[in-house]
């Protein structure tokens, strides 16, 4: 029964390649319109997003327009929470297309299951139909690229969890645990995810609420993504006190890995066999992968593109959490660049 005012929270920037298809998404829903609000959050994009929101808004006025001059999620995000008059508050982001039935389903679900956030799972689909944006959509949707994160990789059934993408919860949820948390340019939703749980909330994914996700379209740009989670995890961990998860350490460990074993096999010849065995299999697995990868998707250049993608994730993400490390030890500023 569809009788709680929904409000909808997205941050922007410059989205004008996905901005029309996001909002389409939205306005397709199956949720009595007149109980919905719609908060497009902008970074000051610099490009035609502001241009095509205006003339959105002129035929659907429920969906409004607010500045993000500090041009941060986690800003955007309480700016719009602050701003947002519904009882049900939910986050989506603009490079996604929702099944019909999302908000509906996830607004049910947060009362069926006495939940304080609920979520669906990613199906992550190339930017572009080429090589390296299937290798990228690929990769970072299995489990030897991204660990068990379950909203990536899949699940079978409604289950509890550390986090889900987005998000809907009760706005009594932020009067309890408080707003996003805005010195978290990434990882703002592991952190407040965490807080949630800390304060005796559950969190549950909904398999049957499948997203589309657009991964990014460059390896550049994958690489700067990952490497901005790794960055502000161990600042996630200072403010908890504690790590969110084990799954974390495994890209630090392997690029300390890399460069110690290196190190020791340079100093004592026996162990380099150590090493370049570790190596090769950690090979043979993105090979087997990207040989699969390939046969599937009629795509050869995958099976050398797939050890790449994966080398170059967990290289970003080890890289970035080692950094991380050394900001907090040290107490160094936290600072990223937004654009995606």
């Amino acid at each position: 029964m569809q009788d709680k005012t929904v409000s909808i929270i997205c941050p922007i920037y410059n989205e004008e390649k996905y901005i029309g298809r996001f909002v389409q998404s939205v306005i397709d829903q199956d949720y009595d319109q007149s109980l919905m609000e719609v908060l497009l959050i902008d970074g000051r994009s610099t490009d035609n997003t502001r241009q095509l929101i205006h003339d959105i808004i002129g035929k659907h006025p429920f969906i409004k327009l607010i500045d993000n001059p500090r041009q941060t999620v986690p800003f955007a995000l309480n700016a719009g929470i602050r701003e947002s008059q519904g009882e049900i508050i939910v986050r989506l982001d603009a490079h996604c297309r929702y099944p019909r039935n999302y908000i509906s389903r996830l607004v049910s679900a947060l009362d069926e299951l006495h939940a304080d956030n609920v979520g669906g799972a990613f199906h992550t689909v190339p930017a572009h139909d080429n090589n390296i944006c299937t290798a990228i959509a690929l990769a970072s949707s299995n489990r030897f690229g991204v660990g068990n994160s379950e909203h990536k990789v899949g699940s079978r059934m409604v289950k509890e969890v550390d986090t889900v993408p987005f998000g809907c919860y009760h706005r009594s949820i932020f009067d309890k645990v408080g707003l996003f948390d805005e010195e978290l340019i990434r990882n703002q939703d592991d952190e407040f995810n965490a807080r949630v749980i800390n304060h005796g909330g559950k969190i549950y994914l909904l398999p049957d609420v499948v997203i589309d996700y657009t991964a990014r379209d460059s390896i550049q740009k994958m690489c700067r993504m990952y490497y901005q989670y790794g960055l502000f995890k161990p600042l996630v961990n200072k403010k908890l006190g504690k790590p969110a998860t084990l799954r974390q350490f495994v890209p630090a460990l392997f690029l300390l890995g890399l460069l110690i074993g290196l190190f020791i096999s340079l100093l004592w010849h026996p162990f380099l066999w150590v090493y370049l065995s570790v190596l090769a299999a950690y090979l043979c697995i993105g090979l087997g992968i990207g040989i699969s990868s390939a046969i599937k998707c009629h795509k050869p250049a995958l099976v050398l593109l797939m050890p790449l993608t994966f080398f170059c994730i967990h290289c970003s993400y080890g890289w970035g959490y080692l950094r991380g490390i050394y900001k907090v030890i040290f107490n160094k500023p936290f600072t990223a660049k937004v654009n995606r």
